[in-house]
């Protein structure tokens, strides 16, 4: 902006031949006063609706490989899902490796693959073979730390941190026995890592990459390397990290750990409507726009260490789901949800996703519903292209949370009885005023001011109008 206006006064000058440019007619932006966007990323324009999809290849299917994963595309794209989240691909550390066949965060070969899954070409035709059905695919990514036995180790020990003996330490005060913490003030871990992430996305056509702990390496590292990555291709960052910086030069999108803690506390009984307000009110006051934060239900970490879908919502899954798809954020479906799988997975040990348990799985169909549903309405869209949530009020608000996003002639209404008991509340306020098509299957509905809304323990409403 600077620029472009001292090329107009250096043109002026020019034209009028005096030694004063004329009065600009809006001088705001030279003001020190004028608001300066923190953000310096752009989101790839395929990110706009994407809804991310995580796939642990070891129990994505009975066979554990690329080539079985690729099989299964068809079903994904069926489902809707567009970002798909590889866990990470390369070869697992033997030394105090944990289990039979060791957790894939204990990385040997950042430049290599599992043979576990497969060969390089067999991955490679995975990543042509999404690509082809209009899949973009990121890879998981374990900067912070390697596997004892990585070659680095051995070859480069100044490299690593070390305890109060002068021995490699794992990451201080986890239980991460298998892995020892890399030392980011040595440039050349910076150079082996970052030169690892560009050969993935330059030689496999990877399309950016999931964090591992992100917030334990380096925010300037994260830094450069957005900007060397975007210079091969336009990439989706995803940071394993809660901070608002990280939005600024490097991760289009972190987690929104409160957002999760949130909805199990609520559904746990620990917690009420009112509950979401802390979270709602910081992501609004204190996230930049742009930011898009991943609310999400289940992952790898919380199916293994913290329970199943059912163990941590119970009645309250269908809810929690909805308003993960609706509300602000980035939504995840993690492998196994979409078949209801009700087990804690192996994180360890070979123990494949049990599909058969997807039959007449109505949570499945659920997901399918709301992707599509989300994708048929620009106001939730993600990040800066999505509306804000604005609440409703109502005479019932520690069980009725209500708001709205709408955006261009679009809008959307959102009703949640987040307890377990019947809730009787009317909304107070002419916001949500109209007449929608309710999901899933449209019928026509007019909402007044003053409605009396109705919903059964862990009860929930969409409504859309203007929709695409």
């Amino acid at each position: 902006m600077h620029k472009l206006l001292a090329g107009a006064a250096a043109l002026s000058l020019l034209i009028t031949g005096t030694g004063a440019a004329p009065a600009l007619a809006d001088d705001h932006a030279a003001s020190p006063w004028q608001p300066q966007s923190v953000v310096e990323i752009e989101h790839p324009e395929w990110s706009r609706k994407a809804v991310l999809y995580q796939i642990n290849t070891r129990q994505f299917t009975e066979e554990g490989t690329f080539a079985a994963a690729q099989e299964q595309l068809p079903r994904l794209k069926a489902l809707g899902v567009d970002i798909l989240w590889l866990m990470p691909i390369h070869p697992i550390g033997e030394v105090n490796r944990k289990g039979g066949l060791g957790s894939p965060y204990s990385v040997k070969d950042y430049y290599d693959v599992n043979p576990e899954f497969g060969t390089k070409e067999d991955f490679r035709a995975f990543v042509d073979a999404a690509h082809a059905q209009g899949f973009k695919v990121i890879l998981d990514l374990v900067a912070n730390h390697t596997a004892w036995d990585n070659d680095l180790a051995r070859q480069h020990p100044d490299w690593y941190e070390k305890d109060w003996k002068g021995d490699f330490r794992p990451t201080p005060w986890w239980d991460w026995s298998d892995i020892i913490d890399l030392d980011w003030s040595q440039p050349g871990v910076r150079e082996h890592v970052g030169e690892a992430m560009e050969y993935w996305v330059r030689e496999f056509d990877v399309d950016g990459y999931r964090a591992d702990v992100a917030g334990y390496v380096p925010l300037d590292f994260w830094n450069i390397m957005r900007d060397r990555l975007t210079a091969i291709r336009p990439v989706f960052m995803l940071g394993e990290v809660q901070e608002t910086a990280f939005h600024h030069k490097a991760f289009d999108a972190t987690y929104a750990w409160d957002w999760h803690n949130t909805t199990k506390n609520v559904a746990q009984g620990k917690g009420n409507a009112t509950s979401f307000y802390g979270y709602y009110a910081e992501n609004e006051s204190l996230w930049p726009e742009e930011a898009m934060r991943m609310t999400y239900i289940e992952n790898h970490d919380s199916n293994a260490w913290e329970g199943t879908i059912y163990e941590n919502y119970g009645e309250a899954l269908y809810a929690m789901t909805a308003l993960s798809f609706t509300g602000e954020g980035l939504p995840l479906i993690h492998n196994g949800m979409e078949a209801c799988n009700a087990k804690r997975l192996e994180f360890f040990e070979k123990d494949a996703i049990d599909w058969s348990q997807g039959r007449g799985c109505v949570y499945g169909t659920l997901l399918e519903q709301l992707v599509d549903f989300r994708k048929s309405n620009p106001a939730l869209d993600n990040g800066q292209w999505g509306a804000r949530m604005h609440k409703v009020e109502n005479s019932a608000p520690e069980q009725l949370l209500s708001w709205v996003r709408q955006t261009d002639g679009n809008k959307v209404l959102g009703l949640f009885n987040m307890s377990d008991r019947p809730v009787s509340a009317t909304l107070t306020s002419g916001l949500p005023a109209g007449t929608y098509g309710e999901f899933p299957l449209g019928r026509e509905v007019t909402i007044r001011e003053g409605e009396q809304i109705e919903l059964p323990a862990w009860g929930w409403r969409l409504l859309a109008s203007g929709d695409e």
